[in-house]
């Protein structure tokens, strides 16, 4: 890694997050606060260095899915409030010693989480009761909220920070009707806590297509995830890349006719008039899926697109770059401006997350400012 005729890292550019970060910073009010999501190392991004770069930028929380996300943050300098959004049961020592703040979805949670605060002699430890309002993933019932309340006023080992529910279709104008149905839920389970606790906590229920579809029911939070990695929830509206995930050229092979073929499988064939191909050292261990093989997706090289040929290897993958000027440490561009990330994720019928998350750690996370 980092050898000048040798690499493959993901670039985090510094000035597309910030202006991905304004765009949404731009739909909210002053006073509303900003959650970003560095779970799933932060979509495939680099966890620490993208949390690194929020803190620096204003955000006001972090979110992760796991403890042990949370604990990565901690022991490189994150100290930011951070939501850990699947807390489990397993895991509560750390996320107490570590200052983190459980997502409560259910009753049998919250009282484990009691009882080892009760063993440590604490009080007043910060938590987030999650709803469900029609996700129906995690979350209280509507029905469950008064046996919830009853157990929060007669335990004190906990306050509630923040009440918050996820939407399930905020990105489909489809699906308002439900979406709406959600806040009217969340609303009111939100306000029967309060009542109960004689104490408001934040709200919170936007994600980021619904900080872009749904601005008014902002609350005191939202949370921002796929948005500020680029991917907007509004036709028309083009954010700027995260990451552009670049290798550079290994080898450049000129073969004729007579050669055949290339790769596993003998997939890949040789132009009768002869075929250039230049080998790259990323394949599917390395998030390039194997359905983008044999000339169903391009890449950039010099600015120039070469389709994929032969099967994706596990480590490399070969391009037919024949009539283009191509060399050896020549930079390719898997997806960052071109192609970008949805092109990939319309070849392989999925959608960008899936592919930003595939991306491993063994490929270096590099940001430039």
């Amino acid at each position: 890694m980092g050898k000048e005729n040798d690499f493959s890292r993901l670039e985090i550019s510094l000035p597309n997050c910030r202006s991905n970060y304004r765009y949404f910073r731009s739909k909210l009010n002053p006073s509303t606060k900003l959650l970003v999501l560095v779970k799933a190392n932060a979509y495939g991004h680099g966890a620490v260095e993208f949390a690194s770069i929020m803190q620096s930028e204003g955000a006001d929380y972090l979110a992760v899915a796991l403890p042990v996300e949370g604990v990565e943050l901690r022991r490189n300098g994150i100290s930011l409030p951070i939501l850990v959004l699947t807390a489990g049961t397993d895991f509560f020592p750390e996320i107490i010693d570590y200052k983190l703040e459980p997502g409560i979805p259910n009753l049998d949670t919250l009282r484990i989480f009691c009882e080892e605060l009760s063993r440590r002699g604490l009080r007043d430890f910060p938590v987030h009761i999650k709803l469900d309002t029609g996700m129906h993933r995690l979350g209280f019932m509507p029905s469950e909220i008064p046996a919830l309340t009853e157990f929060l006023r007669e335990h004190t080992e906990v306050y509630v920070k923040s009440v918050y529910s996820h939407l399930a279709a905020a990105e489909d104008p489809g699906e308002d009707r439900f979406t709406l149905g959600q806040v009217d839920s969340f609303c009111q389970g939100a306000e029967a806590i309060e009542s109960a606790i004689n104490r408001k906590p934040m709200r919170h229920i936007l994600n980021s297509a619904g900080i872009e579809r749904f601005p008014q029911f902002q609350f005191d939070m939202v949370r921002l995830g796929i948005g500020i990695y680029g991917i907007s929830a509004l036709p028309g509206v083009k954010l700027a890349p995260a990451a552009s995930f670049k290798v550079k050229v290994l080898q450049v092979k000129h073969l004729s006719l007579e050669d055949g073929t290339i790769g596993y499988g003998r997939h890949g064939k040789v132009a009768p008039g002869g075929s250039v191909i230049a080998t790259i050292p990323a394949g599917y261990a390395d998030g390039v899926d194997r359905h983008l093989g044999c000339g169903a997706a391009s890449f950039s090289v010099n600015g120039h697109r070469a389709p994929t040929t032969g099967n994706i290897c596990m480590d490399m993958c070969m391009l037919d770059v024949t009539g283009l000027d191509v060399k050896v440490g020549d930079t390719v561009t898997i997806f960052g401006d071109d192609p970008d990330i949805c092109e990939l994720a319309s070849i392989l019928g999925t959608i960008p997350y899936e592919i930003l998350t595939s991306v491993p750690r063994r490929i270096e996370r590099v940001v430039i400012r």
